[in-house]
């Protein structure tokens, strides 16, 4: 099944359903999307620690990455980025790149910001200077970026969130999303649509209604991993996701652990990412076949083993537990650089693994189970 999406160049073909979950493929100008999929996340212009051609080589072999509207409208700022050609041209990236609009950065920095309906006034948090973002802003920023996957600027409420909160963030990203939809943006760049309600999900089926009903490429559910309790994000997952449109990818932001990702995807959701991985490995925390790591632990001083016997990432094939942990220890740039490899290909080889299982066990979405 492969169903032309409304931006030309872009299509989402499934190729296989089992239960809610589907594995498919996202066809765009710059590549095809393999999903599910995990897309690392570079937000300001640079996936920490590893360069462009490390992000592409097998095993890890990232499809799409992710870049941050806010961050990079900041610094280094729309006429640099204009001057040097765009987001792929600056990170010597040729693949697929998916913009968050900054609306999640409103949220997160919540206490520097002011958002009315017209959109949200903050002071920049490098230098504390004053600037706006509307939606017509976010997608003028998104249009010199020149991402692949442009995102509408909505306002996600915390997770502790009143229900009049709920209802002015709903109200808000629904009229955001329509001005975002109308604002001119490149040819060749899709729009996604971005559903809010918290961890009620009939505000989530409501609010849902309102924004496919605007016609966008592929359908995100934001304001989840907000702060809410674990249990609750996956009771939303799993009442609401499987009911957005089925031909649309569908998209989870911010989220989060490989059970996370393994509970998404079996709740119907094909696109994900997350600082995690990334975060995690400048920590000292690495992801393993047998769970995490602490690699600062004194058992691991004397280890020869690699960090997972079964990981194929270079950090895994070349260096010992021992070795990582010394750099660790010493404050070694070239820890960040391993452990992140390390991390993303965990990730990488969980989100295929969980795609082929779907692949060899699901069936075509045009027949019953």
């Amino acid at each position: 099944m492969i169903v032309q999406l409304p931006t030309p160049g872009f299509s989402f073909e499934i190729l296989r359903v089992l239960g809610h979950a589907r594995a498919g493929v996202l066809h765009t100008p710059r590549g095809d999307i393999p999903t599910p999929v995990f897309m690392p996340v570079g937000t300001q212009g640079t996936v920490k620690g590893m360069t462009a051609g490390e992000l592409r080589a097998p095993p890890l072999d990232a499809a799409i990455i992710l870049g941050n509207t806010y961050h990079l409208y900041l610094r280094p700022g729309l006429e640099t980025m204009a001057a040097l050609g765009g987001l792929h041209r600056f990170a010597a990236w040729d693949r697929p790149i998916l913009t968050d609009s900054g609306g999640f950065q409103v949220f997160s920095l919540a206490g520097i910001n002011q958002i009315d309906d017209d959109g949200a006034t903050f002071q920049s948090h490098l230098d504390g200077s004053r600037h706006r973002i509307t939606p017509e802003i976010s997608m003028q920023i998104q249009g010199v970026l020149g991402s692949d996957i442009a995102m509408v600027f909505d306002q996600c409420p915390p997770g502790d969130a009143t229900a009049e909160q709920h209802d002015t963030a709903m109200r808000r990203t629904t009229a955001w999303a329509a001005r975002c939809k109308a604002a001119p943006r490149p040819a060749g760049q899709a729009l996604f649509g971005i559903v809010q309600g918290g961890t009620d999900v009939d505000r989530r089926t409501a609010h849902a209604a309102e924004i496919v009903a605007l016609g966008f490429d592929g359908i995100a559910l934001g304001g989840l991993s907000v702060g809410e309790p674990i249990p609750e994000m996956y009771r939303v997952l799993d009442a609401f996701a499987h009911t957005l449109p089925f031909d649309r990818p569908r998209y989870l932001m911010g989220v989060g652990t490989p059970a996370d990702l393994a509970h998404g995807v079996a709740a119907g959701v094909d696109m994900f990412d997350c600082v995690m991985p990334t975060r995690n490995a400048r920590n000292g925390y690495l992801f393993t076949s047998d769970g995490k790591i602490t690699i600062s632990n004194a058992k691991f001083r004397a280890d020869p083993g690699p960090v997972d016997d079964a990981c194929p990432c270079e950090t895994c094939r070349s260096h010992s537990r021992g070795y990582l942990r010394h750099l660790h220890m010493a404050g070694e740039l070239l820890y960040s650089r391993l452990a992140t490899l390390h991390n993303l290909t965990f990730y990488a080889r969980h989100m295929r693994t969980l795609r082929e299982r779907i692949l060899s066990e699901g069936h075509p979405p045009d027949r019953p189970a």
